[in-house]
């Protein structure tokens, strides 16, 4: 398989227009033994993550990790530049005044975090440029809620198809898609 091939893999696509319903219709697919795939709203809901199972970030490692580079990188910079390369002595003062390089340091470190977790949330989200957007539906975005099933591995998609429907969709389409 080339780089360019895509596996496309086979969704159900269920379109709710209340949040409540969704919530109660999420709740009946999990009893029912059915692995959601994704769910995409228009603005947040309140609980939606704990009742889909959605992982706690690790944004704020990736954070702290870009903050530590910051404040090393601001450190040796300050080090070779009044220490090593241009060395200068005014008033007595040592060479090596470390309690000035605090703001500096301070500085470093949040433009490296703040950078770093751009870019990080960006690429780990496959939102660069170049790429296809993920969107089972564009209605997602204005006002309906989208919750996406696979199909790949179900013996009963039309069981799924029904299903999905007495949850309360309002409306049930297929999907194919790369993802």
């Amino acid at each position: 398989m080339s780089g360019k091939e895509r596996i496309m893999n086979k969704y159900a696509v269920a379109l709710y227009d209340d949040e409540d319903i969704l919530k109660s219709g999420i709740g009946r697919l999990q009893s029912a033994g059915i692995k959601i795939h994704d769910v995409y709203t228009p603005y947040p809901v309140h609980g939606l993550e704990n009742l889909v199972g959605v992982r706690r970030s690790r944004l704020d490692i990736a954070a702290f990790c870009f903050g530590c580079l910051g404040v090393s990188c601001a450190f040796l910079m300050m080090w070779y530049m009044i220490t090593y390369d241009w060395p200068m002595n005014i008033g007595g003062k040592p060479n090596f005044p470390i309690i000035s390089f605090i703001p500096i340091c301070f500085e470093m470190t949040v433009l490296f975090a703040s950078y770093g977790m751009g870019l990080t949330f960006f690429i780990v989200n496959r939102n660069i440029p170049g790429s296809t957007p993920r969107i089972m539906d564009e209605r997602a975005t204005d006002d309906r809620f989208v919750v996406a099933v696979s199909l790949n591995d179900a013996e009963d998609p039309e069981g799924i198809n029904s299903l999905l429907r007495d949850s309360g969709a309002v409306e049930i389409k297929q999907k194919e898609a790369a993802y």
